[in-house]
């Protein structure tokens, strides 16, 4: 009797650690796709804004839709950086929220300089928001393939 209980304890204990790896396994995947898809937006966030933003200085609706998009990209960033990576990429997640946070002070400078419907040309020559989220392209290769993406 003493070896069944035994024999059943393990069997449950090595269950127990091949559900922790399998979870481990989802979620570096569920990590790696966040990543991806976060780079994708990133990137082409930082590719096509900076024209919209040269428009939205004379041009309302360009600032309408300039500042739209700068919230959007806003809840991207915040959303992704309260992402728990794995283990593994700890340290190419925080380089990636370091450059977040940088372009989050970007992006609210473009945001409160947004007055009547227009953007102040003075801000144009703060394009930090766009640097950093082009660079995180890197970082992001990184990840995906320190986790096989």
């Amino acid at each position: 009797m003493k070896r069944t209980a035994i024999a059943f304890l393990m069997l449950i204990a090595s269950f127990l650690g091949g559900c922790s790896a399998l979870e481990g396994a989802s979620n570096t995947l569920t990590y790696a796709t966040e990543v991806t898809e976060f780079a994708n937006e990133a990137t082409i966030f930082a590719k096509d804004t900076p024209a919209l933003a040269k428009q939205a200085v004379s041009d309302k609706e360009a600032a309408a839709e300039l500042e739209a998009s700068l919230q959007v990209m806003k809840t991207n960033i915040e959303e992704f950086n309260e992402l728990e990576p794995p283990e593994m990429a700890a340290d190419l997640h925080q380089q990636v929220v370091n450059q977040n946070n940088k372009a989050l002070e970007g992006i609210d400078l473009y945001l409160n300089n947004i007055k009547d419907g227009t953007l102040d040309p003075a801000v144009l020559e703060n394009n930090e928001a766009f640097k950093s989220l082009g660079e995180i392209k890197n970082i992001v290769d990184q990840i995906r393939e320190l986790v096989g993406q």
